[in-house]
């Protein structure tokens, strides 16, 4: 794939058909169901809570801070970023239409006069 030439230039739609002409390449279709593809994101979900278990918050930013496990980390984001964005070209879904419609969700169950400086879920608040 071929980086951005700079984070503004970067769109969610130019994403999609990156991982798409990668995969399309390999001919990966016939993997990539949707049930594949979530259990990819899990998988790789997984893979990045891992660089982070048992770590208090010190020794977290001294990770982040060392260069190679901080690139591990951004590789495991990539991983994780590389299937959402699969499962979304793959099935039609609108991620930027998606988050919005969610944010939307998110702001009723969570007003900030309630929710604010708290991290209770919505039914505790």
């Amino acid at each position: 794939m071929r980086a951005p030439k700079t984070p503004d230039a970067t769109t969610i739609s130019g994403l999609q058909a990156e991982v798409q002409r990668f995969c399309e390449e390999r001919a990966w279709d016939q993997f990539h169901g949707a049930k594949d593809l979530a259990i990819g994101v899990v998988t790789e979900a997984a893979e990045l809570l891992d660089h982070f278990r048992f770590l208090d918050d010190a020794q977290v930013a001294a990770l982040l801070a060392d260069a190679a496990k901080r690139e591990a980390v951004e590789d495991e984001l990539a991983d994780v970023l590389f299937f959402v964005l699969r499962f979304a070209q793959r099935f039609h879904v609108d991620l930027a239409a998606a988050l919005g419609h969610k944010m939307q969700k998110n702001a009723a169950k969570y007003p900030v006069a309630k929710a604010k400086g708290k991290n209770a879920k919505y039914d505790e608040l």
